[in-house]
């Protein structure tokens, strides 16, 4: 593991939104978090124009979740890693940060970066008063950096620009700029996100079954539930997927505090019926198929269809119920938030 220093970072282009604005942790601990290579070009997919297969760079992304959940106190609820792009749906458990030790945070951080002398100092009690309070000011800043979005962000995104940069013997910018950032204030919009996620490859003619869906987390989730259920044998193309920890679900929650609050089963049936219905003639129409989540959720169908086509526009600054959103507006000091008018369409109101 390559050892990196804290400066090697590249400060950020600036947004029209500061980050705080973005990411609220006071609001919801739930993100959907999107980064696109530059000019959007196939630096993870096939380049016909060039002649090469950028494929098994989609396996970095994957490694390196794997290692920043050993880390970061940020779980992974969903992802799809695309030819040029990639989406994951996150949850940060500020808690679990809070009550992690001195030198549980020590060996997190050190994982990636190098360790100070000063806290080497620390770890023997060779500090004097002064030296002890500032290694103790130090340790607690990585606290906070290990459930920070931008800081996980930054460790994803610098990582795979260094390492498809060396590949290709080039230098400069790998990535468009920032990530794009959403809150996902409730239920309804976690599930928007996720199935959204999920069904990326399937909306962009790349896949044609969940199950079938490579480098995303329902692939993984049904291969490990096809292994470890049934004892059935699944094919594995993606052989690293199944290593990248995720969020269980509520039913499959049995020792963690935290879950994602609905069941694998119910998610299941909504991602499968969503992949399937095409009713783009049967406008008002509500399939007699449609899974008892949404009618609990009361989520309409035919606005769900449509935000879960490949430009849905499910990508304003936070997704939720109408209620939830003019909340969060209020919160961060604004009079209006993108997504009102399409919140108030799909989320009906009971």
């Amino acid at each position: 593991m390559t050892v990196q220093n804290e400066s090697s970072f590249v400060e950020p282009l600036l947004m029209t939104y500061a980050r705080k604005s973005l990411v609220s942790l006071q609001d919801t601990p739930y993100y959907h978090v999107v980064a696109r290579c530059v000019r959007r070009a196939w630096l993870w997919g096939v380049d016909e124009y060039a002649g090469k297969d950028y494929s098994h760079r989609k396996d970095w992304v994957l490694e390196r979740l794997e290692l920043l959940s050993s880390m970061f106190a940020v779980d992974i609820c969903a992802y799809a890693v695309m030819s040029n792009h990639y989406h994951l749906v996150i949850h940060v458990d500020q808690g679990r940060a809070k009550a992690w030790t001195a030198q549980e945070i020590i060996e997190r951080w050190t994982r990636l970066f190098s360790r100070p002398v000063l806290i080497e100092r620390w770890q023997r009690g060779l500090c004097e008063a002064g030296e002890r309070e500032v290694a103790e000011h130090l340790i607690e800043l990585w606290r906070r950096r290990l459930c920070d979005v931008s800081w996980y962000m930054r460790c994803l995104n610098e990582h795979l620009a260094r390492r498809a940069n060396a590949e290709d013997d080039c230098k400069g910018r790998f990535w468009e700029g920032r990530f794009k950032s959403q809150a996902l204030l409730d239920e309804a919009g976690l599930l928007t996100a996720m199935a959204y996620v999920d069904l990326n490859p399937i909306r962009a003619g790349i896949g044609v079954t969940p199950e079938g869906s490579e480098f995303t987390s329902i692939y993984a989730r049904i291969a490990q539930l096809r292994s470890s259920g049934n004892g059935e044998s699944v094919p594995a193309v993606d052989s690293s997927a199944a290593s990248v920890p995720l969020l269980p679900f509520r039913d499959a929650a049995t020792d963690r505090r935290c879950a994602i609050p609905f069941s694998f089963e119910d998610y299941l049936e909504l991602v499968d019926w969503t992949g399937r219905v095409r009713r783009e003639d049967k406008r008002g129409f509500i399939d007699q198929q449609l899974p008892t989540i949404m009618q609990r959720l009361n989520i309409d169908a035919e606005v769900w269809q449509l935000a879960m086509q490949p430009r849905g526009d499910v990508f304003g600054r936070a997704l939720g119920r109408l209620d939830h959103l003019r909340l969060h507006a209020r919160a961060l000091g604004q009079s209006w938030v993108r997504g009102l008018r399409q919140a108030e369409r799909m989320y009906r109101t009971t």
